[in-house]
């Protein structure tokens, strides 16, 4: 049987920081205000003339990933690509990724399922590993938010949340047993859809609203239930990381680190004290560039691979918790 292990990792984020200083001059808010509900200090959004895009952003962070994989962009069988923020409505962004990196017509699957993205993603590609249908696969998660957020005092709770940024890894089929990915957990409850959507597509590139979409801000803009949405994530992902851990026969105190989707600070340290994890087994990097989506998780695993935090041999739990509702968990052996 083959087994899916991830061989690079990369990230990308524009060089645009927008502080909490920022936000104050453009709507109603405070750092204080925003630190204490989402421990977000800053985040990267693309600037005018938007030259950058989701694509452009994960094929800096495909790069990254494939040089540090140590393999040619030819090798790359099989592109598979979570967002929410395609560049056009259709076609997704996996095929510009097929396009920018000059490879030859692989396959390349979009995924949409929000902050789950990236751990639906990599379930996709693991399953197409495993049967031996391809060996090396691309994963990407990207997003650019910056353009489709109410920058208003209205839509304040919103905004101040979300970031640009992108990551990926790089899968390869290998023969020893209980190594890479172990598993991967996926659910969903749509019945809570609408405690977090986003009911038509918003604003172009230029910022200008789609003709033909009636111009309500509950239409154009993500619409949020915080206190309802976070109350399911910190359940819903404790549950997820234990699933996969039940799954494979190991408890808590055998993990390394998990590795939860950058939502908000305070839903990671809820999950963090219910499995009674210590800090160094749960690290966040939402404060710098607050809440990516699909990216933050891949950005997350680039960064702590860095850092020198994830090294062979260590098993790392990955969690996520979003729109839809979805959720998922992954457990990894490096």
């Amino acid at each position: 049987m083959k087994y899916a292990k991830i061989i690079g990792v990369g990230h990308y984020v524009p060089d645009n920081v927008v502080t909490n200083h920022d936000l104050v001059k453009m709507m109603d808010t405070s750092d204080e205000w925003i630190q204490e509900r989402s421990g977000i200090i800053e985040r990267r959004w693309i600037k005018e003339p938007y030259e950058q895009s989701t694509a452009h952003m994960g094929f800096e962070a495909a790069k990254m990933a494939i040089q540090r994989a140590g393999i040619t962009n030819d090798e790359i069988e099989l592109i598979v690509f979570a967002t929410l923020s395609s560049d056009y409505y259709f076609p997704g962004p996996g095929v510009k990724i097929q396009q920018l990196l000059g490879i030859g017509n692989v396959g390349a699957i979009d995924v949409r399922a929000q902050c789950s993205g990236f751990i639906y993603a990599i379930s996709v590609a693991d399953q197409f590993v495993r049967t031996g249908m391809y060996k090396t696969v691309l994963v990407v998660g990207s997003e650019t938010h910056s353009i489709g957020l109410d920058k208003t005092t209205r839509g304040r709770t919103t905004a101040v949340l979300f970031g640009d940024g992108a990551g990926a890894v790089v899968l390869r089929a290998s023969e020893t047993p209980g190594v890479g990915i172990l598993s991967t957990h996926l659910h969903s409850q749509g019945e809570h859809a609408e405690k977090l959507f986003l009911k038509a597509p918003g604003t172009g590139r230029d910022g200008i609203i789609y003709p033909g979409i009636e111009q309500d801000v509950d239409n154009i803009y993500p619409v949020m239930d915080g206190q309802f949405v976070f109350k399911n994530a910190v359940v819903r992902m404790e549950e997820a990381v234990k699933e996969a851990l039940n799954a494979n026969g190991y408890k808590v105190s055998d993990l390394d680190m998990v590795l939860a989707h950058q939502a908000n600070l305070r839903i990671s340290q809820f999950v963090q004290r219910k499995l009674g994890l210590p800090d160094d087994k749960m690290y966040s990097n939402i404060q710098k560039y607050g809440n990516t989506t699909s990216a933050t998780l891949p950005i997350l695993m680039s960064e702590l691979w860095e850092q020198g935090k994830i090294t062979e041999g260590k098993l790392y739990a990955l969690v996520a918790f979003g729109s839809g509702f979805t959720w998922a968990s992954a457990l990894i052996k490096w």
